[in-house]
């Protein structure tokens, strides 16, 4: 229903009318992207106009299908109740301001007024006007809804309510007054001052004798906010409104009105949401907010930090207690004309970042998963309400570490005056963005000043009303029906890009995000001298609960002394940025599907392909006997006359001739079509494969390497044993435990035990060069585990017809997680013992 890139918001977004308010304002400042090369314009309120006869997702499939009507019909209801909760929210809001408005009135014409009658009519201009028209439209949407049926009619509602928008254009043009006029009211009298800081609203029908605090600034705002919404809340209903339903023309007309409506006042609005009023009636706006991980003294602390126009500052949200508002501590300020960046080399930074071992993120993970899974247990139950809000307090505490420990990449900030910060950010992209923003800013700031305690304070209470970022961005934040990301392999083709100034040698990198942080997933070629690159490379990458996918674009620096030593950089030019949603109703076609990326000019072409993880690593029976992929281990082996299959010690060979230093082997994605062409040689046992393999890009060999085990019609670790590899690892006794997997381990069949044994051997040599390669034995257990372990299709916790086939539930999640924890386990015992004592000749002697 949202019209963000691969957006939606999913039915239930009724049951949280703010929360889905809050998504449309972050979907408003994202690109629209367009199919067409020339086409990607910035989705703007005033651009909006013209998308009703646009398709609300960004992505356009090879092949279209008409939705279904009954389904569509369904969703109708669920738009129309989600509009109903949010009236219901916004009537209290409006309630809230009329409740003082009448003793204020009646102490107006007594000798000890606490405002005079002018100023109650210029504060409270048009809100109980504002009331009626909405009490109205409320009273008459709600016996509707309840008595639903498809054929059921709401667009004349909307129809009137369109139409009475001319209310909103009065109380607009007099909202900087009223804002004003009540500044100094507060400042003029005490009593005032309470009472504005104090309004108390009602709570939705679920929680009745329950009030929320409001201060007369935030509730003031409150109309203009929902004005700037009008349109959306048309532009879903309309969506799932058929072409042939009576509602239709009237819905149609009323989006008109109100499109018109919002272009016509729209400039006027937009900068009062984020502004405060500071000396000389100058204004200071902020212009982005975010949570972000300060480096203090060695020790990593959570901070918000906010952009305003004139200045950079660091703030800690205060522990709430008894009930009291979210308030801000001040940690330090930069003025922007005082602000500059450092930038250190990777290998420098990283000593003086306390790095958090991959075992204790990971632990940290399957915390979440096991808590998450406890939370919909107790939820299917229906036990008590307290037993889950205490299991949500403990997932809120295990994300907001995750979140804490997981970012390693130094953002730096300097203040001219000597001293600087540091900030750990897990992706290269918010490291740009934050950079640019300030910069483009810092064009506009010509002096440096200093604030007063007073000033600061002021400033440090603003950033409450104004922050735009009102959670740390995890699961515990999202509603129970939005989508947990998808699980499974996103192939990408990164196609080509135009609009590049001049000849570079340019390269791409995507990106994708996993428990709430961004990790760097592939990287194409270097496209030499060119303003076109042609890359049309594809890449196969594999998604952990991942909702956003990010395309960096670089100039390779091959000179490093010509780059531009404006900010100490030693690394490659961001040329451009952009990301899209990944949202699983729009990926659910498993056919190709095309969009363009707009980024400072740059366009770039890419093709998007999402198979779910049930699908992608469901094992066919093998039918083949020619060949290796797909076929037996048993059959391979026997056919070469080989302990380990010749494919699996071709690849490490290779990977060990010139791969050992690869940042990210084996993580990072090789391009699709090179591994296709690996296969079929291998396939055809093609004499010239070697020769092919040293001319080929290390990742492309490492891919084909996980996609032999991954096809194998029969997981390495076999279908028999899983299930018993899964209860040894839950062992906590370490002697028991490690009895159990050794002797299950040696269970395996001969051809599956030196092979993995070969293959084991490989792997602890990568992690040895894990300074270089980045690749832990916890980062290879990651991406082994769920390749070589597999439970058969009886024993898997995944449902055999799956109703929503692109999600993962948390019980999978733990298996996922249980794989990992078996090969690690393997990876860091020092020695197996087998019962042959000539290991060496078992690994390496590769004729029976």
């Amino acid at each position: 229903m949202s019209d963000a890139p691969f957006g939606g918001t999913p039915p239930g977004y009724a049951y949280d009318a703010d929360r889905a308010e809050e998504q449309r304002r972050h979907h408003d400042m994202m690109p629209y992207i367009d199919d067409s090369p020339s086409s990607s314009p910035h989705l703007s309120s005033k651009s909006r106009g013209s998308r009703d006869t646009l398709s609300s997702g960004s992505l356009e499939s090879t092949k279209s299908s008409e939705p279904d009507l009954e389904k569509g019909l369904e969703m109708r209801k669920w738009v129309l109740s989600g509009i109903l909760a949010s009236e219901e929210t916004y009537l209290s809001h409006l309630e809230a301001l009329l409740l003082p408005m009448k003793p204020l009135k009646a102490a107006a014409t007594t000798s000890q007024p606490v405002l005079t009658s002018q100023q109650i009519e210029t504060i409270f201009f048009k809100v109980p006007e504002l009331y009626e028209i909405h009490k109205e439209f409320y009273d008459g949407l709600f016996p509707r809804v309840q008595q639903w049926s498809h054929q059921q009619r709401v667009g004349d509602l909307f129809q009137k309510l369109a139409s009475q928008l001319g209310v909103y254009r009065a109380f607009v043009d007099n909202y900087e007054v009223a804002m004003e006029t009540a500044e100094k009211c507060c400042q003029a009298n005490a009593q005032f001052a309470e009472i504005s800081e104090n309004l108390k609203a009602r709570s939705t029908k679920e929680s009745k004798d329950q009030t929320t605090k409001n201060s007369l600034e935030t509730l003031l705002y409150k109309p203009v906010d929902r004005v700037t919404r009008s349109t959306l809340v048309l532009h879903d209903l309309l969506k799932h409104t058929p072409v042939s339903h009576p509602d239709h023309p009237l819905l149609q007309d009323a989006l008109r009105i109100s499109q018109n409506f919002l272009s016509s006042i729209n400039e006027e609005i937009t900068p009062r949401r984020q502004s405060m009023t500071v000396k000389k009636g100058e204004h200071r706006q902020l212009l982005k907010d975010s949570f972000m991980v300060e480096l203090v003294e060695g020790a990593r602390k959570l901070r918000h930090v906010f952009l305003f126009t004139d200045l950079f500052l660091c703030a800690k949200l205060k522990k709430q207690i008894g009930g009291k508002s979210q308030q801000y501590d001040c940690k330090w300020y930069i003025p922007l004309t005082d602000l500059s960046f450092q930038m250190v080399d990777e290998s420098e930074a990283v000593p003086n970042i306390p790095l958090v071992p991959d075992e204790e993120l990971d632990a940290m993970k399957i915390k979440i998963s096991q808590i998450k899974n406890d939370i919909q247990r107790e939820k299917r139950a229906n036990k008590g309400s307290k037993v889950i809000e205490r299991l949500k307090k403990k997932l809120s505490e295990q994300e907001s570490l995750l979140l804490l420990m997981s970012p390693n990449m130094a953002f730096r900030v300097h203040n001219r005056n000597g001293k600087s910060y540091t900030f750990l950010i897990s992706s290269d992209y918010e490291r740009a963005e934050w950079r640019e923003n300030i910069r483009e800013q810092q064009k506009k700031c010509f002096k440096s000043f200093s604030l007063t305690s007073v000033e600061l304070q002021m400033l440090t209470n603003s950033c409450v009303k104004l922050q735009t970022v009102h959670n740390i961005p995890l699961t515990i934040n999202k509603e129970d029906d939005e989508s947990p990301g998808l699980y499974g392999f996103l192939n990408v083709i990164v196609h080509s890009a135009t609009g590049f100034k001049q000849s570079s040698n340019l390269y791409c990198t995507l990106e994708v995000d996993s428990f709430g942080y961004f990790v760097n997933k592939a990287k194409t070629r270097v496209y030499r001298d060119t303003t076109e690159p042609n890359w049309n490379e594809e890449f196969e990458i594999e998604l952990e609960g991942s909702q956003t996918l990010r395309i960096l674009c670089y100039e390779k620096c091959y000179n490093k002394t010509k780059l531009t030593k404006e900010d100490g950089e030693s690394t490659d030019r961001i040329m451009g940025k952009g990301q899209i949603q990944l949202d699983p109703q729009a990926l659910q076609d498993k056919d190709w599907q095309r969009t363009v990326i707009s980024m400072n000019g740059v366009e770039v072409k890419l093709s998007v392909k999402f198979t779910s993880r049930e699908f992608s690593l469901k094992r066919m029976p093998s039918r083949k006997q020619t060949g290796v992929f797909g076929v037996k281990i048993a059959i391979v082996t026997k056919r070469e006359r080989s302990k380990v299959p010749y494919i699996v010690r071709q690849c490490v060979e290779e990977i060990e001739r010139r791969g050992m230093e690869e940042v990210g082997i084996y993580r990072v994605s090789g391009v699709a079509t090179d591994i296709q062409a690996l296969k079929a040689a291998f396939d055809v046992n093609n004499k010239d494969v070697s020769v092919m393999m040293s001319e080929m890009d290390v990742n492309a060999i490492a891919g084909t390497l996980k996609l032999y085990f991954r096809e194998l019609p029969e997981p390495l670790f076999t279908d028999e044993l899983y299930p018993n590899f899964a209860e040894g690892i839950a062992l906590s006794d370490p002697v028991a435990k490690e009895s159990c997997m050794l002797n299950l381990l040696l269970s395996l069949p001969e051809p599956n035990l030196v092979t993995f044994l070969f293959l084991l051997d490989h792997l602890k040599r990568v992690a040895e060069r894990e300074g270089v390669n980045k690749m832990s034995l916890h980062n290879l257990a990651t991406v082994f585990g769920p390749t070589l372990l597999r439970p058969s299709e009886k024993d898997s916790k995944i449902p055999a017809n799956p109703t929503q086939p692109i999600t993962m539930t948390d019980s999978w999640s733990l298996e996922v997680m249980s794989q990992v924890q078996v090969l690690l386990y393997f990876l860091q015992l020092e020695t197996i013992p087998t019962p042959d004592s000539k290991r060496q000749s078992i690994l390496f002697s590769t004729e029976v």
